[in-house]
């Protein structure tokens, strides 16, 4: 299948790409590609040779992930922000039939490795939370303390959590800008219904 029919969406973690993506899905009649739900997956598909930031995350304690590292560190080294598996990503969207188109979402479809794919740049667009969006959304979720609770401190594991995704976040708003792509800013208030036409209209999915 020829990538230029896969809308992409991209975006850090809290913003409502999956409640999006499904929407637009159903909606439309489109395929559902989920990166998340590849992730465990593709890591079994991953060498040392090919994910050594992989490697050397999953060789660390809980508290060397998220309590003993800045969170500027965690940024630079997390593997997936790096770019690591997005190769097995787009061997997965090329088995796909030819029919329906797909929509592709998730944190790990960096701008920078999307373009080269994109037909239009409008065939992607990535939402990006505001540090207040992402907590309420982990927060209503019950997802808060999923991966700090599991640390001797989870209270400095939050904190670094939530300050790598705001990093990551603004990294994304950089990185579109210089790449003249599609960013949302997504904020209290917004709507599910608001959100799902704003980004159906920034990828140019309409019925029929």
């Amino acid at each position: 299948m020829s990538l230029s029919q896969v809308r992409w969406i991209g975006g850090a973690s809290g913003a409502g790409k999956s409640t999006i993506a499904r929407a637009l899905a159903t909606t439309y009649g489109l395929r559902l590609y989920d990166t998340d739900a590849m992730m465990a997956e593709h890591a079994t598909r991953s060498s040392a040779a090919d994910a050594p930031r992989l490697a050397e995350f999953s060789a660390m304690t809980m508290d060397e992930r998220w309590v003993d590292r800045s969170p500027h560190v965690m940024l630079e080294t997390f593997h997936w922000y790096r770019g690591e598996g997005f190769d097995l990503i787009t061997e997965d969207l090329r088995r796909l039939p030819a029919t329906p188109g797909v929509i592709a979402e998730g944190f790990r479809l960096l701008p920078h490795l999307v373009r080269p794919h994109l037909r239009d740049p409008a065939h992607a667009v990535w939402l990006l939370p505001t540090p207040e969006f992402r907590r309420a959304a982990f927060d209503s979720r019950g997802s808060t303390w999923h991966i700090a609770g599991r640390t001797s401190d989870p209270r400095r594991a939050l904190a670094n959590l939530l300050e790598r995704d705001r990093l990551f976040t603004e990294h994304l708003r950089a990185e579109t800008g210089r790449l003249g792509l599609h960013a949302i800013t997504v904020e209290p208030g917004m709507t599910e219904q608001e959100l799902t036409a704003e980004v159906a209209d920034r990828l140019k999915i309409h019925a029929g």
